[in-house]
């Protein structure tokens, strides 16, 4: 019988990596941390982006439907700049209180919900674009594909993954 059999799956994680559940908490967070640098940058050229688009010329001739997918754009954008910057601000506050556990948990449900919320931005800035561009059918299929694909690669793939993962274990 296996050392590590009725072990929970965290237990067998950190007697694999021999790291105390601090060690673990830091490295969960440095982790954590990396992965909302690379999507902040996306979010920040996205809202951006946005800003900038009732300054051009153009912005004057959209149609009351545009205009509200706009809008709707940009407030999911800054939800979602503001969800994944609040780990920063969580940090910021807990800072040396001994909560890391807590400081973790916390930030993966603020970048998960940001993940949501991303994919409603994205999404939407593609029904915007596209319906100026090529019409509202067309976009409706766009932002229709954009979803999708977002929920995919960022659900069902890494779901996928982890249970195949189990299953080897």
């Amino acid at each position: 019988m296996s050392d590590q059999q009725g072990m929970s799956e965290d237990e067998r994680l950190r007697a694999q990596r021999d790291e105390s559940e601090a060690e673990r908490a830091d490295r969960n967070f440095a982790e954590l941390l990396q992965e909302l640098r690379v999507i902040q940058t996306g979010v920040q050229i996205l809202v951006a982006f946005l800003l900038t688009l009732p300054f051009q010329a153009r912005f004057a001739t959209l149609d009351s439907f545009q205009r509200g997918i706009y809008v709707t754009t940009l407030l999911l954008a800054v939800l979602a700049t503001i969800l994944f910057t609040a780990p920063a601000a969580l940090h910021r506050q807990l800072f040396r209180k001994g909560m890391k556990r807590e400081l973790v948990e916390a930030s993966s449900r603020l970048a998960g919900a940001g993940m949501v919320v991303l994919a409603f931005a994205l999404t939407s800035a593609v029904l915007l674009v596209v319906d100026v561009v090529h019409g509202t059918p067309e976009a409706l299929v766009a932002a229709a594909a954009t979803f999708i694909v977002c929920g995919v690669m960022w659900a069902l793939v890494p779901r996928h993954l982890g249970r195949k993962a189990s299953r080897t274990d």
